[in-house]
């Protein structure tokens, strides 16, 4: 028997009345697919799913190992006040290094700070693996992404996972809205303005954000169109808004542009 997947789209908060939980969302979940309504295809197959599941695989590595190092420190705040004062003076880029090559003590807390020590540079060497393997994916389907200033494995990557097919964007705007970066009408009465996008893909909004981080500093046009917003009397907050709203603009046709077949097949 030939099985199909479908992609359910989020609930709509009508069907919600006001309530919003796990059993809730299974419940209309079912009720679409029973329906027929709210389907989609899957976005991809293929290398694009090689990406996606290397991209949460490394979410997950960064984030015990941010975990770890929080750990780490918290050991060294309540070590013995010799041991702490030693440490003190170590270089942040040098201390997982240096705990992790400590001498046993018989109180046992070294033993301790060596194996938090240890968990970090693994967690590390995962992550420099996961990267690599990234950035062979990147350039063997989508090289002219790797191109564009700001652009690394990781966001490019995260740029084809989060727009899937291209047929599926039909416009501009649905890109942004997809992004969480175009602007929500926030107007009352004769007050014109507009509010932050805090839903669409979030991990797609990083990527942008990340990619408008490094484009203020390294690349002309951004880093002048930064400081024209800033001379219109813009925060910096805003102009970084304004600067994702621009990069999901140009990244909507680049992707157009590019739609690698090997991702697909």
């Amino acid at each position: 028997m030939t099985r199909r997947c479908l992609e359910c789209e989020r609930p709509r908060r009508h069907e919600r009345h006001g309530d919003k939980n796990d059993l809730i969302d299974a419940t209309l979940a079912a009720r679409h697919v029973i329906s027929g309504d709210g389907l989609s295809l899957p976005r991809g197959s293929g290398q694009r799913e090689q990406l996606r599941v290397l991209l949460l695989e490394r979410r997950g590595a960064v984030r015990a190992r941010t975990a770890a190092l929080n750990q780490l420190d918290a050991a060294i705040m309540t070590a013995p006040a010799e041991l702490r004062q030693r440490l003190d003076g170590v270089p942040k880029r040098r201390l997982v290094m240096t705990v992790a090559r400590l001498r046993p003590r018989p109180d046992g807390v070294t033993q301790v700070l060596r194996r938090i020590a240890r968990r970090i540079q693994l967690l590390s060497s995962e992550i420099t693996e996961i990267d690599q393997t990234l950035d062979h994916l990147v350039a063997a389907t989508a090289p002219d992404l790797l191109t564009e200033c700001g652009v690394g494995p990781v966001c490019a990557a995260q740029l084809l996972v989060s727009s899937g097919d291209p047929a599926r964007m039909t416009t501009e705007a649905s890109f942004a809205a997809l992004a969480g970066t175009n602007p929500l009408e926030a107007s009352s009465g004769k007050q014109r303005r507009h509010r932050l996008n805090r839903g669409g893909d979030r991990q797609l909004n990083w990527a942008l954000h990340v990619i408008a981080l490094q484009r203020v500093h390294h690349h002309d046009q951004t880093k002048a169109y930064y400081q024209r917003l800033l001379a219109d009397g813009k925060t910096t907050k805003e102009a970084k808004r304004c600067i994702k709203r621009a990069l999901a603009r140009h990244f909507y046709h680049r992707l157009r542009e590019l739609h690698p077949p090997a991702l697909t097949t």
